[in-house]
């Protein structure tokens, strides 16, 4: 069995940040049990990977410029987004904290109406010097009602410490914003991997929503799917893909990870 900095890069290997793009590698990677549910009951967290595959995510976290989530998930979940399940790169304790020097990624939030808690985990990280700053991308509201509410927010969250990615252009006509826009912006401010780790409704903006730049192509390079050896249920949350004829992928690898069968799809 391949640990998995090993099973990683295979799946990762076509990455080269010196090639000039207009949008970031994207991975996308989430759990899923085997009815296909990534969640619980009305978004509610669902621990679905146990911890060697947990680990091997905590690895892919470190192989990416930034990672990107939903607002849902943030609200449900509260993540921390960073490398704490990893094994210390140095043995002595003084000279590491517990992200042990490893290379954290951008968390970044998809939050068209700014409803991250300023007093979230990734925030306080940030404050108490243990996480980087997160982004949060969003767009100014194209309802003029709309806008002292969403400025009294912006101001909140900015003095918690986040950072404003305002997308040029606002949302698109179901009120999301455009994927594709999204990439492209944080390119421009340096990002050049991205891993997408949901939640649901972020999984389907990316497999349904086109890529601007290249028509015809994903906006996902490579897929790393977690399959849990467990059935959630119908009031789970799956993601129901739609995809079409720039969604396409082809079988790269299958690696066990404890009970969890971890499955690479690269774009054709």
């Amino acid at each position: 069995m391949a640990g998995p900095p090993v099973f990683l890069s295979s799946l990762l290997n076509r990455y080269n940040p010196s090639i000039e793009q207009s949008t970031p590698f994207v991975t996308l990677t989430f759990a899923q049990s085997l009815d296909a549910k990534i969640a619980g009951k009305g978004g509610k967290q669902l621990i679905l990977s146990g911890k060697e595959s947990m680990v091997m995510t905590h690895w892919m976290r470190t192989m990416h410029d930034g990672i990107l989530i939903g607002i849902g998930t943030a609200l449900n979940d509260d993540p921390q987004l960073n490398t704490r399940h990893l094994p210390p790169k140095d043995p002595d304790p003084s000279v590491n904290d517990h992200n042990n020097s490893y290379n954290l990624p951008r968390p970044m939030i998809l939050d068209t109406k700014l409803r991250l808690n300023p007093h979230c985990k990734l925030l306080k990280n940030y404050a108490a010097g243990e996480g980087r700053r997160p982004w949060l991308i969003c767009a100014e509201p194209s309802q003029t009602s709309e806008r002292t509410e969403w400025l009294t927010r912006r101001n909140t969250l900015e003095k918690a410490g986040a950072r404003m990615v305002v997308l040029e252009t606002g949302h698109d006509t179901e009120g999301y914003l455009p994927i594709s826009l999204v990439l492209q912006t944080v390119y421009k401010l340096g990002i050049r991997s991205v891993m997408v780790e949901g939640g649901a409704q972020v999984i389907r903006s990316f497999f349904s929503q086109q890529n601007d730049t290249l028509p015809t192509r994903s906006l996902v390079d490579t897929a790393i799917i977690t399959i849990a050896p467990i059935f959630v249920g119908e009031d789970g949350v799956s993601y129901n893909v739609e995809t079409g004829p720039f969604t396409t992928f082809k079988y790269a690898s299958t690696e066990i990870f404890g009970q969890d069968s971890v499955v690479g799809l690269i774009a054709a």
